[in-house]
């Protein structure tokens, strides 16, 4: 029964994060970031935000500083839009997975204009 409370705790998490980075934060340190997912721990204490950065690795970096810098504003404005007890710590985290799909994708792709 836990799993799936965090589960949708999770998903309201994502949901509203992406919507309060994408409207609410003006710092220009913030590139475009997607959120592609979150995982909780379950007592609901730590929250590891996967974020997907497009550009370069510095802004990348730069972009997990601003995060950082703005978290105390996020779970603030997570706490006036999600109904809980306690916010989650929130622990941001660049997701790679998105880039490495490409790479595969690009050398297959390489390897079958090769055997042509």
């Amino acid at each position: 029964m836990a799993k799936i409370r965090t589960g949708r705790v999770g998903e309201q998490i994502k949901k509203e994060l992406s919507q309060l980075i994408q409207t609410e934060l003006k710092d220009p340190r913030i590139g475009f970031i997607t959120v592609t997912g979150v995982d909780l721990t379950n007592d609901l204490s730590q929250a590891k935000i996967y974020l997907s950065v497009l550009g370069d690795e510095e802004q990348k970096n730069s972009s997990l500083k601003a995060l950082d810098k703005a978290n105390g504003y996020l779970r603030s404005e997570l706490g006036k839009r999600i109904r809980l007890r306690h916010i989650p710590e929130l622990i941001f985290k660049i997701d790679e997975s998105i880039a490495y799909g490409s790479r595969i994708e690009k050398l297959l792709s390489d390897i079958d204009k090769d055997e042509k």
